[in-house]
């Protein structure tokens, strides 16, 4: 049975990796439709805006702090593990490091950059080709963050089930 503070620290652990969830699963499901919407150069600068605004204190306590708690919970899991659980709370925090921090690390964010520098070209037909190959690539791999984020916060429920 999972107890005390570690309970707290895995409670804390599936409402972050959820809240989570939810950023990324409403990003793809309406403003990102809204976005690909726009004439390209519309959608590339209200995207690389939207890009720059993300990073505020509050998405990011909410986005890595979520990320530092799963590596809690890892290191605490090894070290004192729990009586049941174990490999739920394990495969969460995999779920969470690898499945959301680790593809915004390697596909969300490179494509973000790419994009940002397109700023003061969105008008070509360049820009209008990758700004239609960056929508489906983005969301794609938004989808596999909102996924493994929501899968994340549910292995920490049935591990304290």
């Amino acid at each position: 049975m999972i107890e005390g503070p570690y309970f707290v620290l895995v409670v804390l652990g599936a409402l972050w990796c959820g809240v989570t969830a939810g950023v990324f699963v409403a990003f793809s499901t309406f403003v990102m439709r809204g976005l690909a919407a726009l004439p390209a150069a519309r959608g590339i600068a209200a995207m690389n805006s939207l890009n720059v605004a993300a990073v505020t204190p509050a998405f990011m306590v909410v986005f890595l702090g979520a990320a530092v708690l799963c590596a809690v919970i890892a290191v605490v899991t090894f070290v004192v593990p729990p009586d049941e659980g174990t490999v739920e709370l394990l495969l969460g925090c995999a779920l969470y490091l690898a499945g959301s921090f680790g593809v915004t690390v390697v596909a969300n964010i490179p494509r973000n950059e790419a994009l940002a520098r397109l700023a003061g070209d969105e008008e070509s037909g360049s820009s209008a080709a990758y700004w239609r190959t960056y929508l489906r690539e983005w969301v794609r791999w938004n989808h596999v963050r909102g996924a493994a984020s929501l899968a994340a916060s549910a292995s920490f429920v049935l591990a304290l089930t």
